[in-house]
Parts: structure tokens; C-alpha cells; sequence
């Protein structure tokens, strides 16, 4: 390990105890910032409400520490918005955001457009299919933000457990993502969770970022966020124990692709010569091929979106 990334662990890696929740509330009120949670959603009508629920009692009716809670719905066909909003979230759907410009299927796609819906300096991302939430998952990683400023990008770390297996859960990190970054981009290699969709960051960093708008988008942040703030300006926090529910192998195939193609373009900004994947399902006839398209497209950073710019002035 780089001696830069063993410095960094020693000054840039906390626990979420290393920041009382008091400590925390009085560096908001100092500072004016005000901070928006952000909930991508597709079908997660079993876990959102009980997220929304505890994030509005822990941090806005205990303390005041989150200004709004926004859950973008991106086509969900269940109750996905009915128990959000009855649990007090902002439901706003994906494709009533910035509608000039057709919406694409990922989650990068709905991150890049929440930040047209939201007004916090600080945005937090959170993933809707969690159990067992905790609001220290919010206060960990909104933390740093407010009392350092000095901190741009926070990602929360914890143990995913696997059916029962503490620790191995985050296969296409383990697999993908974290042997990409230590051969390619060094300075990341001190992240435990590079892909983990908890994290936050200062709006103002994060309308200068291009968003791929599918899987890649946590990959493609931290390389983004690495080449225009530093690695100081990089942090992650020990929020606990993270546990979701876990996607198939051939969907963490489909995963896998989109992030090395993430990283892809990355490296060279060259030409991606074929942006699919095959993958093989066992049918009536034996193995049958099923192939995927594999995001091939990146939103531009907000701050060019005209309608964003408008929205600031006014």
C-alpha cells in the first residue's frame, strides 16, 4: 500500500462514535449548511418506509440534523411511493425530473437527476433496500462534511454479511472494483466499501461530477472526485453492519461489466468496442444465451444543465 494511502487511513478513516451526534449538530448550526437525504427507489415498498421512518424520527424530530427527505422513484410497480410518502418522505418520480431530456433505466440516472429536486449543501445517498437501518448510517457520513471543511466526498464502511457469513457480502467489489482500483488508481485502495451506496458529498462537488447513469456511478464518483478535490478531501466512516438484499450472480455479472466499463473509459476515454454482455441460462434445450446491453452513457455534470443554473439564480 502506498505510503500516502497508509496516512490517509490514519487521518481520513473514522467511526461513527468519533462524532457525537451533539458535536455534530452544534458544526451545523455554525455553519448555516443545511443537508437533503436522497433515497433512489425501484421497488423497495418492503424496506423504504421503515428507512424514511427512522431518518425522520432520529434526525429531524429528535434533532434537527436532516432538512429534507427526498425518495425518487425510478418506475416503481409497487407501493414504493404510497409507504414512502406515508412515512414522511418528498416523493418525487424519476421521470417528472428535468422531463426534456428522456430518462434512462440506473441508478446513476436517478442520483444525477435528484440533485434537481433537492436544496441541501450537503446531499446523502442512501440505498432504499436496507434492513435493520440505523440513522447512524445518515449522521456517520453527513458528520465529517460538516464539522471539516475540508472533507468534499464521505463513504460510510461496514460489515455485509452473506447468508448467515459475516464479511462476505460485496462480491463485485471484492472481485471487481477493488482489483481495478488498487492496479489502476492506487490512492483509492484505503476504501473498504468503493462501491457501498451510502455516502455523501457538498453539492458543490457534486454538480461539477459526470454520472454514469447505471451501476458505475459510485466507481465513477470516487475516480471523478479523486482527480478534481484530492485524496484529502476523501473520507469514509464505520457506520456498523450493512445488510440488503442480495442480487443473483448473473446480476452481479451485469454489474461487474458496467463498473469495468466505468473504469474503462476512465482509463483511456477510448472506444468501447462492444458495450454488451452474454451471459448463459440452463433452458429446456440446455444453455441458452441471454445478452445484456451494458451502460454505455454518462450524464454531464449538473452545473451545465441549464435548468440547474436557472434554479441557482432564482
Amino acid at each position: 500500500m502506498l505510503e500516502e494511502v497508509e496516512r490517509w487511513l490514519s487521518t481520513r478513516s473514522w467511526s461513527v462514535t468519533d462524532r457525537p451526534l451533539h458535536q455534530i449538530l452544534a458544526a451545523k448550526q455554525r455553519s448555516g449548511q443545511s443537508v437533503s437525504v436522497v433515497l433512489p427507489a425501484l421497488n423497495e415498498e418492503e424496506t423504504v418506509g421503515d428507512i424514511v421512518a427512522v431518518i425522520r424520527h432520529d434526525l429531524m424530530q429528535q434533532v434537527p440534523l436532516v432538512d429534507e427527505i427526498v425518495v425518487v422513484d425510478s418506475g416503481s410497480t409497487d407501493r414504493t411511493s404510497e409507504v414512502a410518502s406515508a412515512a414522511g418522505a418528498r416523493v418525487v418520480h424519476r421521470d417528472d425530473i428535468l422531463p426534456r431530456l428522456p430518462a434512462v433505466p440506473g441508478k446513476g440516472e436517478v442520483l444525477w437527476r435528484s440533485l434537481l429536486v433537492t436544496t441541501g449543501d450537503i446531499v446523502c445517498f442512501i440505498d432504499a433496500d436496507l434492513k435493520e437501518f440505523s440513522s447512524d448510517f445518515v449522521s456517520g457520513i453527513v458528520g465529517p462534511l460538516l464539522t471539516d471543511p475540508g472533507i468534499d466526498l464521505v463513504k460510510g464502511m461496514y460489515d455485509r454479511p452473506l447468508g448467515g457469513a459475516r464479511g462476505q457480502g460485496g462480491r463485485v467489489t471484492e472481485l471487481m472494483a477493488r482489483p481495478l482500483l488498487n492496479m489502476h488508481w492506487p490512492q483509492l485502495a484505503g476504501f473498504v466499501q468503493p462501491l457501498g451506496g451510502e455516502y455523501a458529498a457538498r453539492r458543490s462537488l457534486l454538480e461539477q461530477l459526470p454520472f454514469p447513469v447505471g451501476y458505475g456511478v459510485e466507481l465513477g464518483m470516487l475516480i471523478d472526485a479523486l482527480h478534481l478535490v484530492g485524496l484529502d478531501a476523501l473520507a469514509q466512516v464505520d457506520v456498523g453492519v450493512r445488510k440488503h438484499r442480495h442480487q443473483d450472480g448473473q446480476a452481479l455479472g451485469r454489474m461487474a461489466a458496467a463498473i469495468y466499463r466505468t473504469a474503462q473509459l476512465r482509463l483511456a476515454r477510448g472506444h468501447l468496442i462492444r458495450p454488451s454482455l452474454t451471459q448463459f441460462e440452463r433452458g429446456e434445450d440446455g444453455f441458452e444465451p441471454r445478452t445484456y446491453s451494458v451502460d454505455t452513457e454518462e450524464r454531464p455534470p449538473m452545473a451545465e444543465i441549464a435548468e440547474y443554473a436557472s434554479r441557482k439564480v432564482a
